[in-house]
């Protein structure tokens, strides 16, 4: 699933590709917004980390799973 992470003062925000679900995201995001962690910490599909201190979260956008298309359909 995308996942977009808006960051204060910064003119771009962060995408990421994530095999997390949207619960764990979210519980990410609340753990790390309501104080009880410093960092809000997410993991893309390649296994890499991605890490923005919450205190500068701005925003984060929640995208659907993505279905993975096979073959050489028309789209």
């Amino acid at each position: 699933m995308e996942i977009k992470i808006g960051v204060q003062h910064t003119p771009r925000e962060i995408v990421l590709e994530s095999g997390q679900s949207a619960e764990e995201v979210e519980s990410a995001v609340g753990e790390a917004l309501s104080g009880s962690g410093k960092l809000l910490t997410l993991v893309d599909e390649h296994g890499r980390k991605v890490l923005v201190p919450a205190d500068q979260v701005a925003y984060v956008e929640i995208g659907q799973p993505t279905a993975r298309r096979v073959g050489f359909g028309t789209l």
